[in-house]
């Protein structure tokens, strides 16, 4: 009779003890699991923490008594082994219970270690409000305090997929949340512009998400914990959960003279033994070969460990006959309402082992926009440039993103291409799909670059590009660029393109973009074929372009500034009331439109209303959320209530008088509101601007100061973070001046000595400095706000402005100057 034992239990360690008995009936099974637990959810862990599963017991997949009774596996819970002897095929325990150990010898051995948290040696992670989530365990200690304690601050340090379904259920039982994450995207599997979505989505929930940031020390107050950053920047908190990543759990292999593999990983062959014949290994501690780079990898997902239990198995008991082919580390994530699924190598990873690729973005419907409830995702393809081999994908969206990222998993695993995924035969009918799925629609637009139908950009290396060295064509509606571009676009609608084919030079490089790129690529098709060489698309389009070069951070709970983020309020019973009873509302239905589509639309309905009636729409497009409050604010029509959920957002418009047609007299309140745009970093005009601002503010007028290009410099931190740039922001910031002390005067400067003759003259005279105006504009209510187009120019993080200041666009900036009858630039 056979006698096999199995160190670790959960997917990897009890699904093969499971698979062995099912095949061996005779063989004596031994399982060693140190914790209480053999089988359990790992990956639903954070859900019962947020109430969302509410029963502790669905969480145990199996005790050791159902265990033993169903399979016959003699379970030994609070048994850790402590060494293993391959050498005479024995293992010594220890029983955590008694402190007794003991020796039990095997025919064959399987080793499920896990992974362990990995917790940076940083002051205060030791301290009792911290915590890590690996196990039972761990949510028990976890749970448990919360109940006790009833925190209302939660800080997550790491942003992997456990750290954000942390934040999302500390959100869900109404904590106050921060994220603090070292790289400067979350979920690293995925690539920037498709995390950048991620973290729109994040702020919306007004959750605080620090990316770029490392803490540097915990510390006890009497308010709660302190979190410091490496930017200087500091929050307090109730309770912390390090969510930084895990490691294998080697110990036992090194101290038994296994072999080891480079990454670090246990080293298995494809059988998935060990460098000792008799010693097989299973989980997230093992390392094996990677199907598309050849390098040994790890992969801590629940899937592959289950399937290595169940071939370990069958090559204990038939011999090594079923090879373990690896895997692609195919991993989905729920972050609040939004889904983000990956499968294969990202670009970075990609670089990293020298592959060459080609990435493109396009973006579909859950199911046919004809019907009801299509909602938009964007999926990412990267592929080889040669034979289109699949490297790699991610997607997100609300809906339909598991089926898309398995359906190309399932290819990568075949060693499939591009044209494979062309060929796939889903299941169609509206309610679920389209005709022609999103997956075959990224088949089809790799084919076309491959074949060199179409070139395209990414959203990076148009950022990085001086604009007006190139021809930047926008292929949209007017009404569509008028709501915005990116700089320096000239726009022609692509159904006009073959009207203006001679308007366009020859001698340029020309970069088409649309909303969501179907119509760029038809323009670039257009002059391709009429004699234009240098014609490139962007992938993705102005969406992705716009989500990716947008503020990624969103830093709410400061304690040197107050939360800037504000939110429309739900109806109150009465607007209800009225909006069923007395007032007209029609509804509109803008699902499956891209932007700015549903605006669009709701421009078009609202034109067809009388003053007072109201128009319910509900659109998918995520940008609509923030579209909808600034077309409001700039058309004279009042947003009563805003919703999202689950990716479907509502809006309830009513349709003001329109502000050209407002009467100037009677009872209509005239503008009174100050706008200001200081350009000039000049000392003596930053002084101007300041004493106006000021003493507008003082008559009780709103005041908005927009800061654009050299103007930056005035609202600089005088201790500013280090921020890590590119050589142009690195070199502007070398030119620039450092902060409003560093400035100099228009006239009569002599190389910084006017600027000091100024300052002493004004101390003497007790007029006020530069530093104290900016103070008191700050004391009295002035809105600042920051350009962003012009901080990405001149190299600008948000992080070295000053505390306070708000970061905007030519859109926020014109929502104030249309409450203004004084607007001064400087």
């Amino acid at each position: 009779m056979a006698k096999y034992l199995i160190i670790g239990g959960v997917a990897g360690g009890a699904t093969a003890a499971a698979r062995l008995r099912r095949i061996d009936e005779k063989a004596e099974i031994i399982m060693f699991e140190r914790g209480e637990h053999i089988s359990y959810a790992n990956c639903g862990l954070p859900y019962y923490i947020g109430g969302v599963i509410k029963e502790r017991e669905k969480l145990l997949l199996q005790t050791p008594e159902s265990f033993n009774k169903r399979l016959n596996v003699d379970v030994r819970v609070c048994n850790e082994v402590i060494s293993i002897h391959p050498e005479d095929n024995k293992v010594s325990i220890k029983d955590l219970k008694t402190g007794k150990t003991y020796q039990e010898t095997y025919d064959k051995l399987i080793v499920s270690p896990g992974a362990e948290p990995v917790k940076p040696p940083i002051e205060g992670f030791d301290l009792p409000e911290v915590f890590t989530l690996r196990n039972v365990n761990d949510t028990d200690k976890i749970k448990n305090f919360c109940d006790q304690k009833q925190p209302k601050r939660a800080t997550v340090i790491g942003a992997g997929f456990i750290g954000l379904e942390m934040a999302e259920n500390f959100h869900h039982i109404g904590l106050e949340v921060n994220i603090v994450e070292k790289a400067c995207q979350v979920m690293t599997p995925v690539d920037f512009e498709i995390a950048a979505g991620v973290h729109q989505h994040i702020k919306e929930q007004n959750v605080g998400l620090y990316l770029s940031e490392s803490v540097t020390k915990l510390e006890k107050v009497s308010s709660g914990i302190k979190v410091h950053l490496e930017s200087g920047n500091s929050f307090e908190t109730d309770v912390v959960i390090l969510s930084v990543g895990v490691r294998p759990e080697t110990s036992l292999i090194k101290d038994a003279n296994l072999a080891i593999a480079p990454n670090g990983g246990i080293q298995v062959n494809d059988y998935l033994q060990t460098s000792n014949p008799d010693v097989y290994a299973v989980g997230d501690a093992i390392a094996f070969i990677h199907p598309i780079t050849g390098q040994y990898c790890n992969t801590y997902l629940a899937g592959p460990a289950n399937l290595q239990g169940r071939i370990v198995a069958d090559n204990i008991v038939k011999g090594n006959k079923r090879k373990y082919k690896g895997a692609l580390a195919t991993a989905i994530a729920k972050v609040f309402d939004l889904t983000v699924a990956s499968v294969g190598l990202n670009e970075t990873q990609l670089k990293k082992n020298g592959i060459g690729y080609k990435a493109n973005i396009i973006h579909g419907g859950s199911h046919a926009g004809y019907y009801p409830g299509a909602i938009n995702l964007t999926l990412k393809l990267l592929f080889s440039p040669e034979d289109g081999k699949v490297l790699g994908a991610q997607a997100i969206g609300y809906d339909g993103i598991d089926k898309r990222i398995d359906m190309i998993a399932s290819i990568m695993l075949k060693g499939g291409d591009i044209y494979d995924l062309q060929e796939i035969e889903q299941s169609y009918a509206p309610p679920y799909s389209s005709a022609k799925d999103p997956v075959n629609q990224a088949g089809f637009a790799a084919e076309n670059i491959i074949e060199k139908k179409v070139n395209t950009i990414d959203w990076r290396e148009l950022s990085n590009l001086d604009t007006s060295s190139v021809f930047l064509l926008d292929v949209r509606t007017k009404d569509e660029f008028s709501l915005g571009a990116i700089p320096n676009s000239i726009n022609i609608d692509v159904d006009d393109l073959r009207n203006h084919i001679n308007n366009i030079p020859k001698d340029k490089k020309i970069i088409i973009f649309c909303g969501v790129g179907l119509r760029g690529y038809i323009a670039a098709r257009i002059l391709m074929q009429n004699g234009f060489n240098d014609v490139y698309n962007l992938s993705g389009g102005l969406k992705i372009y716009q989500q990716a070069t947008a503020v990624q951070s969103h830093i709410i709970c400061n304690e040197d500034s107050s939360s800037q983020v504000t939110e429309i309020q739900t109806p109150t019973q009465k607007e209800h009331q009225m909006s069923n009873k007395e007032v007209k509302v029609i509804e509109v239905d803008a699902c499956g439109l891209q932007c700015p589509g549903p605006i669009l639309k709701l421009k078009q309905e609202v034109e067809k209303l009388d003053t007072g009636d109201r128009i319910k729409q509900i659109a998918t497009d995520a940008g609509f959320k923030k579209d909808v409050q600034s077309w409001c604010n700039l058309t004279g029509n009042k947003l009563i209530s805003l919703d999202a959920q689950k990716g479907v957002i509502s809006a309830l418009i009513e349709k003001g008088q329109s502000k050209e047609d407002c009467p100037v007299n009677g009872n209509v309140q005239l503008p009174k509101d100050k706008t200001l745009v200081v350009f000039s970093d000049d000392m003596d005009k930053a002084l101007a601007s300041f004493v106006i601002a000021n003493g507008a503010a003082a008559t009780g007028r709103k005041v908005t100061m927009f800061f654009t290009f050299w103007g930056l410099n005035t609202i600089k931190k005088r201790k500013k973070p280090r921020v890590k740039k590119d050589f142009m922001g690195f070199m502007f910031g070398k030119m620039m001046a450092a902060h409003s002390g560093k400035l100099n005067l228009s006239k009569m400067n002599m190389m910084g000595m006017g600027s000091i003759m100024m300052k002493k003259r004004m101390k003497a005279k007790n007029v006020d400095s530069l530093e104290t105006l900016i103070q008191a504009a700050m004391d009295n209510g002035v809105e600042m706000m920051a350009c962003q187009m012009s901080m990405d120019v001149m190299g600008v993080d948000a992080s070295e402005l000053l505390d306070g200041v708000k970061i905007g666009g030519v859109a926020s900036y014109m929502e104030a100057a249309d409450t203004a009858n004084h607007n001064l630039f400087i």
